[in-house]
């Protein structure tokens, strides 16, 4: 794919478009105001592979919890505020990494204009965040509701009322939770700024159906060559965000990290628990920070053909497996109680 070049800003020391690799985010669900327990989630986070995360500051108490956060957060922290731009400009004075702002509930120009000096005063990126429910009421009677173009031209105001005050260090974002509208969006963005995109389908769902909404919404999007920096929104932990996120990225051929995990559907032909087998394969994979390919099959006679490409894997047999290495099978007739056993040996003794 070709991807869209967009200017580069730098994130606590991530950079984020002008053809930088594209990066995984997140946001805590912890009260910023207990920094223990913010850090605490972060580190979990940081594990899973989040490059950048994003925590809620909803309050005065929250803004002065930032600093002690600042001072041991594992990666970059972006402060999430609405309605009130002191906060704002409190976040930028605790050393946060970027700040994200809503202008369409942030007030009035003058407002935005003050978050925007403190930000530029200390090298700070603003993310400008547009979404379906905070368009402005002139937008919305203007196109008959929030649409794609309203979306756009909101965000065009709002960029425009950061570049009025010299302010051009901005990340963009025009998210809906309708997929089709978020596309659209996105791709009048795409074609109408040059500032990096931070795509997602806001309000996405649960686990099941907030990751349908997100794989379809943002592949979409990254297969055209949009997008610079990715959040899966989800109603779950936020490590599952994470988790989602690499694994679009790694389906979309822009990110080798980690394990790329192949298992087959079952059919009549599947004589073992390859349901449990894959799942279980799957959660002990998740952690493994390798370029590899495992596949996990449940016919012994075609799973090594059907995984050639696969570095490691398992095929199935009546209770009983095959081992299987760049499509060679190595060991027959491993019990099926042993058969993950013996293949997490073999990845982990290479």
């Amino acid at each position: 794919m070709r991807r869209e070049q967009t200017r580069r800003i730098d994130v606590g020391g991530v950079a984020v478009g002008g053809g930088a690799a594209v990066t995984v985010q997140s946001m805590c669900n912890t009260d910023t105001r207990d920094p223990e327990a913010t850090l605490e989630q972060m580190a979990r986070l940081a594990a899973a592979g989040c490059d950048i995360i994003r925590v809620a500051v909803p309050d005065a108490a929250a803004a002065a919890a930032l600093p002690a956060i600042m001072a041991a957060a594992p990666m970059p922290v972006v402060a999430d505020i609405h309605f009130d731009h002191r906060l704002a400009i409190a976040a930028a004075e605790a050393g946060v990494d970027a700040v994200r702002i809503n202008p369409g509930n942030i007030g009035s120009r003058e407002r935005v204009a003050a978050v925007a000096a403190a930000c530029r005063e200390r090298g700070i990126p603003i993310r400008v965040g547009v979404n379906t429910g905070s368009l402005e009421k002139d937008l919305l009677a203007k196109y008959g509701g929030p649409t794609a173009e309203a979306l756009a031209e909101s965000a065009a105001r709002e960029l425009g009322a950061l570049e009025d005050v010299g302010f051009q260090d901005v990340a963009l974002s025009v998210k809906a939770s309708d997929v089709s509208l978020t596309v659209a969006a996105y791709r009048l963005a795409a074609e109408r700024f040059d500032c990096p995109l931070h795509v997602g389908v806001t309000e996405a769902g649960t686990s099941y159906g907030g990751l349908v909404n997100s794989a379809v919404g943002i592949g979409a999007l990254l297969m055209e060559g949009i997008g610079d920096t990715i959040r899966v929104s989800l109603t779950a932990d936020p490590e599952e965000e994470v988790r989602a996120g690499l694994a679009i990225l790694r389906a979309c051929g822009l990110r080798n990290k980690g394990v790329r995990f192949v298992s087959c559907p079952t059919c009549g032909r599947t004589q073992i628990d390859l349901i449990s087998l894959a799942k279980e394969a799957e959660r002990r994979l998740a952690g493994l920070d390798r370029d590899i390919t495992v596949a996990v099959m449940g016919c012994e006679v075609n799973g090594p053909g059907e995984a050639r490409e696969a570095d490691f894997g398992v095929a199935g047999g009546r209770g009983f497996g095959s081992l299987f290495v760049k499509g060679q099978v190595v060991r027959t007739r491993v019990p099926e109680a042993e058969l993950l056993d013996r293949l997490m040996e073999l990845i982990e003794n290479s």
